[in-house]
């Protein structure tokens, strides 16, 4: 388990200095000059050269890369070309906030994925298992933002309960932190709870007709231990997909975060895309990497625990 844990964690250093490296040349490239965006289309060209000097794009671009990454092993990812804060400090702000919501769509998805999972597994010709197949087409079909605006308009303006947009911090108020993200999080997991219960059902009724199912019900073991088996090896793939969806929902969150005005790294994204702001972008593109370094980690290490033979593999 050991070299298993230490091959991953290699891989993971690996592939977090080959992203944020490739990143931070693309970003270069797309963007190419970013004074027009700082500045204005008024500018003047020398108004714009002092502000490529300044900001140190006059030098090459490999003695940039060599002094972003030198800094940015140490946690320093510069300062914002917009509004000269240190992007470390914007994004330690931001976290929080983004984390919260994916952390709990994250959450719910599981647990109602789950259920929902094992009892359409259970009983696949039932009427949740319907209700599931129309789910899936219709979420599925529908764009994320207007189901997070109809979620705004029943639950915030029609219902009032809860605030249709703003952030409320968790050390602020437990119970306002609460309200403020389920909307958000709700949004969020829709998609991800039916993708989760169809992996499992899917899994599940694979497992439950295989020879060592029929074995356990010989030797005479209880439904609910059976259940447990069956629902052993049928988790790993939705294992797999709940990390994907994680590292997806971080992506989401961009649209959900300006809809319900949270102030998160999306929205942060957003604003540092418009104008060019390419510290930010790159610190929020080493963080993004981090966390799905580590959420495969985390996956890898709960497969290799469920199943060995991946430890093997």
């Amino acid at each position: 388990m050991i070299r298993f844990t230490l091959r991953r964690l290699l891989s993971g250093a690996v592939l977090l200095v080959v992203v944020t490296s490739a990143s931070f040349f693309l970003a270069h490239l797309a963007i190419g000059d970013p004074t027009p965006g700082l500045l204005g289309d008024s500018a003047t060209p020398a108004q714009r050269a002092a502000l490529r000097e300044q900001l140190g794009l006059d030098r090459p671009l490999m003695t940039q890369f060599w002094d972003w990454l030198s800094h940015a092993v140490r946690g320093d990812f510069g300062t914002s070309w917009r509004n000269f804060q240190p992007v470390s400090d914007q994004i330690e702000l931001r976290v929080p906030v983004t984390l919260s919501v994916v952390v709990a769509a994250t959450l719910l998805a599981a647990v109602v994925g789950l259920v929902v999972g094992v009892a359409t597994g259970l009983n696949p010709g039932g009427v949740l298992a319907r209700v599931l197949k129309l789910a899936s087409v219709v979420l599925f079909a529908l764009p994320g933002f207007w189901v997070s605006l109809m979620l705004v308009m029943a639950f915030a303006i029609k219902l009032q309960w809860f605030p249709a947009v703003g952030y409320v911090p968790l050390s602020h108020s437990g119970t306002q932190w609460l309200r403020s993200i389920t909307l958000p999080s709700i949004a969020l997991a829709l998609g991800a709870i039916v993708m989760i219960a169809e992996q499992l059902r899917n899994g599940f009724q694979e497992v439950n007709n295989q020879d060592f199912v029929r074995t356990l019900r010989a030797r005479g073991l209880s439904a609910r231990r059976v259940t447990v088996h069956v629902l052993r090896n049928a988790s790993p793939a939705a294992l797999t997909v709940l990390a994907v969806m994680f590292v997806g929902l971080l992506g989401g969150a961009i649209v959900v975060e300006i809809i319900f005005n949270l102030p998160g790294i999306g929205s942060l994204t957003q604003s540092a895309s418009q104008i060019g702001d390419i510290p930010v972008l790159l610190g929020l593109t080493v963080v993004t990497v981090v966390f799905v370094v580590l959420v495969n980690f985390l996956l890898d290490l709960v497969l290799g625990w469920v199943n060995p033979k991946v430890r093997e593999k």
